[in-house]
């Protein structure tokens, strides 16, 4: 059962949680000085009291204030926790083949290079999976993400003779099953 207040309709919950809400919000000077306050105290429970620490700790409070008072108003996408369980070992994987490749071409005496692009159409369209799938990109032996226009991603290769379709569309649907987007 829901207690209204007596001077409007609004369930006292709903009233709470924009009271709330409204508390936490990145306009909210309350807020920026929190962020602050809860930063400088880590900071002050990492050093102790050397006081000459204050000399790094105190920009370097100010920027993280900032910064949480910055990303306190983006919107944010869920996470899948079994993608991203799923995500992490193809990761580690991932990177790993990717070094070995690439450590093995420029080892050799020749090396086996024949550097490219190509284009690739993503289909992910939150812009949290986007940027995970650009970042990523560089795991996949040879690779890096060269231009983003739109929805097309302009990929430099180290061997544009390489068939890379059937990798990138894996990482794609790896990517999009951290962010619980169907393809």
């Amino acid at each position: 059962m829901t207690t209204i207040d007596k001077d409007s309709s609004v369930p006292l919950r709903s009233a709470w949680s924009a009271h709330i809400a409204r508390r936490m919000s990145a306009g909210n000077p309350f807020y920026a000085l929190s962020a602050l306050g809860l930063f400088a105290l880590i900071w002050f429970l990492l050093t102790g009291d050397d006081w000459k620490s204050w000399l790094v700790g105190l920009p370097a409070v100010i920027v993280a204030a900032w910064c949480a008072v910055r990303l306190q108003g983006l919107d944010r996408e869920r996470i899948s926790l079994s993608g991203l369980m799923r995500f992490l070992p193809f990761f580690i994987w991932e990177s790993v083949l990717g070094g070995i490749d690439v450590a093995s071409r420029v080892m050799r005496p020749k090396m086996h290079i024949a550097p490219g692009f190509l284009d690739y159409r993503m289909r992910l369209t939150q812009l949290s999976a986007r940027r995970l799938f650009v970042n990523c990109l560089s795991l996949l032996p040879g690779t890096l993400a060269a231009d983003l226009d739109g929805e097309y991603l302009r990929i430099h290769t180290l061997d544009r003779g390489i068939d890379l379709n059937d990798e990138l569309l894996r990482l794609e649907r790896m990517v999009s099953a951290v962010y619980g987007e169907s393809l």
